[in-house]
């Protein structure tokens, strides 16, 4: 369930609410205590992942009455609940008018936050929510970011002035696209250069060490993590990882892929009598962005004295 799917009936247009940036240990209960503290809440859903069961970090909240949704926005918009501050705003009717309102922006100064980020966006339009990503080791930028607006045409006006602009204190030019959405993964550019121009360049040894370990059943069902055969079943996003040391484990997977963001699993193949890793992973992530950054900035990292090759789970046959 993604944060456009919004309200289906005209009649909720003013009384259902979406409440972004929620802590990661806040539950449906207390979001619904929350704004009942304002007035009478018909329903409160916090959103989670559907197979790992943690919350995504947002939630929709339908009022009885339209004049406590308005004064829900007004009061706890901006609220600070732990390290967040929760965002507020009215859930949007689903139509063609909203879709595809999210944008990929790189080549950001490095010391640029994501407060600096809104403002300069902002006037573009009404902003849903923004996200800097951050290298997790040093806690800098990776002058990358997401925007997500309220509409495609402030998206759209956003990219015709932005993309190629050179922030003030910064001497690079910036980018601005639309993202790819994964429901128009095959056919979107990013999607095809990566699925294609990497399963081929690296198609060949990976599916000879494949042969070569003879997976067992069982392994094979556990490595697809619920991926599905390309790589975006249900259960999100599954990449491939190659030319893991033999000591790799879980928890480099975790921390390697964790600062892209919602990671569902992880799973190192080992050897059966040895109990090492026969050089080769999985990661399940839940968003299709946040698995092509990481697959994006990954790809050719060096861990240790191996240089890894990471890219979409494909299977061959399923094109």
């Amino acid at each position: 369930m993604s944060h456009e799917q919004m309200v289906e009936d005209e009649s909720d247009a003013r009384t259902n609410l979406i409440v972004n940036y929620l802590p990661q240990s806040m539950s449906q209960e207390e979001l619904r205590s929350l704004f009942s503290s304002v007035g009478e809440v018909e329903s409160a859903k916090l959103i989670r992942d559907k197979v790992a069961g943690h919350s995504l970090g947002y939630g929709f909240v339908n009022f009885v009455n339209p004049n406590d949704a308005e004064r829900a926005i007004s009061t706890l918009n901006g609220l600070r609940l732990q390290s967040k501050t929760i965002k507020v705003s009215f859930a949007r009717p689903s139509s063609d008018m909203i879709k595809d309102a999210n944008l990929y922006i790189s080549g950001l100064p490095r010391n640029l936050s994501q407060q600096d980020l809104e403002d300069m966006f902002s006037r573009f339009g009404h902003i849903i929510n923004s996200r800097v990503l951050v290298d997790q080791a040093s806690g800098l930028s990776r002058g990358v970011a997401f925007i997500r607006f309220d509409k495609r045409a402030e998206a759209e006006d956003a990219v015709k002035h932005l993309n190629g602009n050179v922030p003030p204190g910064s001497s690079e030019p910036i980018t601005v696209k639309f993202a790819a959405n994964p429901n128009q993964a095959r056919n979107s550019q990013m999607v095809s250069q990566m699925y294609h121009g990497q399963s081929r360049r690296f198609g060949g040894p990976v599916h000879h060490q494949a042969q070569r370990f003879r997976f067992s059943p069982m392994s094979v069902d556990h490595s697809s993590g619920g991926g599905g055969s390309s790589g975006n079943g249900s259960g999100g996003w599954c990449i491939f990882i190659y030319n893991l040391g033999q000591d790799a484990d879980e928890a480099i997977l975790w921390q390697m892929f964790g600062p892209f963001g919602a990671v569902v699993n992880v799973k190192v193949i080992r050897d059966f009598n040895t109990n090492k890793c026969k050089g080769f992973g999985f990661v399940t992530m839940s968003n299709y962005e946040e698995a092509a950054m990481a697959i994006h900035n990954l790809n050719g990292y060096r861990l240790g004295d191996k240089v890894l090759q990471v890219s979409f789970k494909t299977s061959k046959g399923h094109k």
